[in-house]
């Protein structure tokens, strides 16, 4: 059957149209990856938050036309960033619980524990020197326990304890912001712990390292997923200098105290830490030097995974920062020195909540020992 010239048309119109919309959709996808570069700072980039772990955000670090295209454009960026979160699976604790062990030392998420018993007590100097031919070639934490009989509890074993002890464990941590262990480190650890102990007359039942392998991927992949610091800046208003001699009267009345690595830092009751307050140079901020210095400005910055409270933590950040500001002549900005949008304040918020609950579905609750371990 001939094809009539109208039926000719609309095909071709159809084709025509099909294009369009995927051209469309490439168009518009890489305007959103565009748009999450240009937001979500990773280790390279802004050259001030150069050497700090995690991803950064900078409110308006785009050159953007207006307030509510700027909260637009972090929403696109935080719904990618999502995405991929959410691709990876939460975290699956480990088959064997290690909930009588020490948090701090030994987590079931966090770490891949190994348990032994001698027939007869051993000396824990004699444990240390077996495990120091090898454990100093591991990158990331480890830590060895041990315990008597009865119902004593687990204690961490340092270079200066003396004691023996029949019940042993050790544990190493699988995952921090440099990435999860790899296989070949794991397998060190594996034949090193089991040389341990043989020599200790102990047998040792090993878990399957693909697994771990696999677990520390998964792990590694969601903690990358939640790991962002917002970061806020006050700058002189005039463009000029801070006063040293002033700013840290001012600091410490804002509830900030100057600690030893050169920075303001605010923390709870606890005394877990809510953010800090940084020169926005490359000096830092030192006891003896702060009255001769003359920043052209401060930094803020809020590490979401290791707060308890993000959103609180923010809005006191927030304030602490508006009050710098106006204490000390300055205005609160975003990274092209343009005051920071109302619209970006709500979505920095929003942001921070979301990402604080995912932790929690997670079981990594912020702020708890097991977040401060695996964020660090």
């Amino acid at each position: 059957m001939a094809i009539s010239e109208l039926e000719i048309a609309l095909i071709g119109a159809g084709v025509t149209g099909v294009a369009m919309v995927w051209v469309y959709n490439i168009w518009q996808d890489r305007k959103h990856r565009k748009a999450a570069d240009r937001i979500f700072k990773g280790g390279e980039g802004d050259a001030l938050l150069a050497g700090e772990p995690g991803q950064k955000l900078e409110p308006g670090v785009a050159a953007m036309a207006d307030e509510s295209d700027a909260a637009a454009d972090l929403a696109a960026a935080s719904d990618e960033t999502g995405a991929m979160a959410a691709a990876a699976s939460a975290p699956e604790a480990e088959p064997e619980p290690a909930s009588d062990l020490p948090a701090e030392c030994a987590d079931r998420i966090a770490d891949c524990v190994l348990r032994f018993t001698t027939a007869e007590p051993v000396p824990a100097p004699a444990i240390q020197a077996m495990q120091a031919v090898w454990s100093g070639e591991l990158s990331k934490p480890l830590h060895w326990l041990a315990k008597g009989d009865g119902d004593e509890p687990w204690r961490r074993i340092g270079a200066d304890d003396s004691g023996r002890y029949r019940n042993w464990a050790v544990a190493l941590q699988l995952v921090d912001r440099r990435g999860p262990i790899s296989d070949g480190e794991l397998g060190r650890f594996f034949d090193g712990v089991h040389s341990v102990a043989q020599q200790a007359g102990a047998t040792l039942e090993l878990p399957s390292r693909g697994e771990l392998v696999m677990r520390a991927g998964a792990l590694d992949q969601f903690c990358a997923g939640v790991d962002i610091q917002f970061v806020l800046h006050v700058v002189e208003a005039s463009g000029g200098v801070f006063a040293g001699t002033k700013l840290r009267g001012v600091a410490e009345a804002a509830g900030l105290a100057l600690e030893g690595d050169g920075v303001f830092r605010a923390r709870d009751e606890d005394g877990g830490e809510l953010f800090t307050v940084a020169n926005l140079g490359a000096e830092r901020l030192e006891a003896e030097s702060i009255k001769s210095l003359a920043p052209h400005g401060l930094t803020l910055s809020l590490d979401v995974p290791r707060v308890t409270d993000g959103k609180l933590a923010f809005d006191r950040m927030l304030a602490t920062a508006r009050q710098l500001a106006g204490t000390l002549g300055g205005v609160l900005v975003d990274a092209q020195r343009a005051p920071l949008a109302d619209a970006m304040v709500d979505a920095i918020r929003a942001k921070t909540s979301e990402l604080q609950a995912r932790m929690n579905e997670a079981g990594i609750v912020p702020g708890s020992t097991r977040a401060l371990r695996l964020f660090s």
